[in-house]
Parts: structure tokens; C-alpha cells; sequence
């Protein structure tokens, strides 16, 4: 007669401990965890890592409780002024101070801001045939870089590839977001639009996207959905460059004219995109009714918030201006359904392995490797490949009754990835 073993769980939001002892069930035998009564929660009562509503890293509400990720644009000539001399300094104090809120950054570098100068390093403007094109842009004067000049491509290639050698791996920096024209969006909508002199030639950007895919071998980086313009980028003539796993970014979401204008876009670059890269965005400031409604239950033009981020696969999404408009506990409520979320709905120990059913009941999958670990035994499978609705069985082998948890090199030493269970 086959010796049957109970195993006495205490689970929690984002920890189980299973106990067993040394007691092993025999060969194909299968123990089932028993349904608790206690412990566990019923819904997630925190942001997820890498998730939700974005804040700017100098909002006073950072950190309410609401947020897990904060934005910033950065300027090239604050790194280099002088050809071939790094200074990160700037890089450097604007990850500490959002990690120092257990905050992780979205970055983003741009040359041209509407009635600004472009942040093209100081050297490479004082070159005797380097032109750049002073415009009107949105009835500001506003300053154009020169794509025609050799020396502005090349220092932009050769910085993202020193970018990558130094942050590629580096756990306080979730996401980077790249391109060009006004405000790096990939459009110069209002002003001196030439390809080749205001904006990059095609060619040029075709070696840029590669030049990106080959340096950056962790960090997930994106570029906007402006980017499907024809007359813009080379993405609709050389349809091979949509195999380069870029994440996407869409600054107007919500609008009133998403449906006819944006999803197109989104569409474009293939509807499973989400699988493998991070899907982003803005709330648009088209009217300060969109503003003030994005997070109202039928959102500003009969749809919620949260439809949008299931529909679109949203990770995360920037809404700096929220709390003029809405409580934190909304704002909080949004980020929370906002991305990955992990349910195990069941689990079981078997010839020394533990095995957990595990559902993403989220709208995007987590983008970087992610294990569940029993006493620092990991499951044989990534979190990574578990798409949204999706639910599948992760096997550690291992079935020891040290606690469960969630492990994930990306994160910052004071970040965890809850879960919950439903059996």
C-alpha cells in the first residue's frame, strides 16, 4: 500500500510554504496541495514591477504606492560635449535617485523639442559644415539637427553602442525608448520635415534599428508607432526590419481617433508583438477633456482605460498629469491592471518535483527572465512565456518545503513580484 503524505501549506500573497518533510510520495503517485481556507488574497494589492501608470521622475506623487516606474528624457550633449569622451554622470544620478524610490526608469534620448536648441554635443555644432535648420514648430522657433553630416550618424550609432555595453544589463533601467524628430517620436508633424537634413534618411535608419538590435541583448527598447509612415521610415519597404523584436510606443493613446489613426499603427507592426516586447505609451494630450477622463470608468470616449490596456497588451503607460484629475487609489487601481500578474491555481509534488499551474490573468506578459524557486531551485521554464489568458505548468525539481517565491535578476534588491493562488 502506497504511502499517502499531507502537505500543509501557509500561502500567501507572493509566498508559499509547503511543508512534506522528508516524506517522498512514490513514483507516480501524485499529492495535490489541499484547498486552504486561509491565506492567499483575493485581488493584488500591489503594482507589479516593471508596470503600470508613469510617472515623470520629478513628480511629488512618484511615490504614493501608485507607481513601480518613472520617466525621464535625456540630452546627448549632457553625456558628451567632447568627440569620443563619455560623461554618464547625469545617467548615472537620475537611476539612483528614481531607484532610490524601489522605482525602476524609462528613458528616453531626443535631439529636438519643440522651442528648444537641439541637444546635438557641443562639438559636433561647432564643425565648420555642420548646418542645423532653425523652423517654426507649433509657432515656436525650434531647432532642427543636421542628418545630412557624417559626424551626427556616426556619434550616434557609436553612443548607443557605449550605452549598451554600460547599461544593457543594469537592473534600474526597465526600458528605453529611441527615434527621432520632435521629441524622438518619429515625426516632425509641424515644421522643416526633409529626409536626409531634418531627419535621418531611410538608409540611415535602417542601419540604426540594426545597429540597436546587435548591441542591446537584454534591455527591451522601443520606438514609436509613428514609425509605420511611409513617408517617414523605411519599416512599410523593408518589411525585415519588423523582425527586429523592438517594443512599440504610442504617445496619443486613447484619443478620439485611436481606433482610426493609432490601432492601424499598432496593427502594422503585427498584433503579436506583445509576445516578446514591451508594449507602451502616453495618455494623449490632444484636449484636457481626454486628459481628465482617460481613467474615468467609459474613459473619454466610451471605453475604459483597462479595455484599452487588454485590447493593446499595454505594460506601461504614462499619465504624469493623473492626479490633477483623479485619486490615487484610482491611479493605483489602473496600474495594478495594468501588465503581467501571476495566479498559480494549483499545485503538487510528484517524484521529487514540485509542479504549479500558473494563469497570467494580466495583459502583457513580464519581458525579462523570471522563475519561480523553491530554496533557490528554479523552475525549468521562464514566467517569460506566459502570455496573457494564458495558464500552463511549471515544474521545479525540487520538493522540498522551504517557501516559493519569484525570481528575477532584473529587479531591484527591494522589489518582489506577488502572486496569488486560487485553489
Amino acid at each position: 500500500m502506497k504511502k499517502i503524505v499531507l502537505i500543509v501549506l501557509s500561502f500567501g500573497c507572493f509566498i508559499i510554504a509547503c511543508g512534506g518533510g522528508s516524506d517522498n510520495v512514490n513514483d507516480d503517485t501524485i499529492v495535490e496541495s489541499p484547498i486552504l481556507n486561509e491565506g492567499g488574497v483575493s485581488e493584488f494589492e500591489n503594482v507589479q514591477p516593471m508596470t503600470g501608470i508613469v510617472v515623470w521622475d520629478g513628480n511629488t506623487n512618484a511615490s504614493s504606492g501608485a507607481h513601480t516606474l518613472e520617466y525621464s528624457y535625456m540630452l546627448y550633449e549632457d553625456i558628451v560635449s567632447e568627440e569620443g569622451v563619455y560623461d554618464w554622470t547625469v545617467v548615472e544620478d537620475k537611476l539612483n535617485a528614481i531607484a532610490s524610490r524601489n522605482h525602476q526608469a524609462i528613458l528616453r534620448f531626443r535631439y529636438a523639442y519643440v522651442g528648444e536648441l537641439t541637444s546635438v554635443p557641443k562639438y559636433i555644432k561647432e564643425l565648420p559644415d555642420y548646418n542645423e535648420t532653425k523652423g517654426l514648430s507649433e509657432n515656436k522657433e525650434t531647432w532642427f539637427p543636421d542628418w545630412s553630416h557624417q559626424e551626427l550618424k556616426d556619434f550616434t550609432l557609436a553612443f548607443f553602442e557605449k550605452f549598451a555595453e554600460r547599461y544593457d544589463d543594469d537592473n534600474r533601467l526597465a526600458f528605453l525608448q529611441v527615434g527621432f524628430g520632435l521629441w524622438a517620436e518619429y515625426h516632425i508633424y509641424d515644421g522643416p520635415f526633409i529626409l536626409g537634413e531634418t531627419f535621418p534618411s531611410k538608409d540611415y535608419q535602417i542601419t540604426f534599428l540594426n545597429k540597436l538590435d546587435a548591441v542591446f541583448n537584454n534591455l527591451h527598447w522601443s520606438i514609436s508607432i509613428d514609425a509605420e509612415d511611409t513617408n517617414v521610415t523605411p519599416l512599410r519597404t523593408n518589411t525585415s526590419l519588423l523582425d527586429i523584436p523592438f517594443g512599440i510606443f504610442d504617445d496619443s493613446f486613447m484619443s478620439e481617433e485611436h481606433g482610426e489613426v493609432n490601432e492601424p499603427r499598432f496593427n502594422f507592426f503585427g498584433t503579436t508583438r506583445y509576445q516578446n516586447a514591451a508594449i507602451g505609451g502616453e495618455f494623449n494630450y490632444y484636449t484636457d477633456y481626454d486628459q481628465q477622463n482617460v481613467l474615468s470608468p467609459n474613459g473619454p470616449h466610451g471605453e475604459s482605460y483597462e479595455s484599452f490596456a487588454n485590447r493593446f497588451h499595454i505594460s506601461y503607460m504614462i499619465g504624469n498629469d493623473q492626479y490633477e484629475y483623479q485619486t490615487s487609489d484610482r491611479i493605483k487601481e489602473a496600474s495594478i491592471n495594468t501588465g503581467y500578474k501571476f495566479e498559480i491555481t494549483k499545485f503538487e509534488k510528484t517524484d521529487n518535483k514540485s509542479l504549479l499551474t500558473v494563469k497570467n490573468i494580466g495583459t502583457a506578459p513580464i519581458y525579462y527572465d523570471t522563475y519561480l524557486s523553491i530554496n533557490g531551485n528554479k523552475s525549468t521554464t521562464s514566467l517569460k512565456t506566459l502570455m496573457p489568458n494564458q495558464e500552463s505548468v511549471f515544474t521545479i525539481n525540487y520538493d522540498g518545503n522551504e517557501d516559493l517565491t519569484i525570481t528575477c535578476n532584473r529587479l531591484l534588491s527591494g522589489q518582489v513580484i506577488d502572486f496569488k493562488k486560487s485553489y
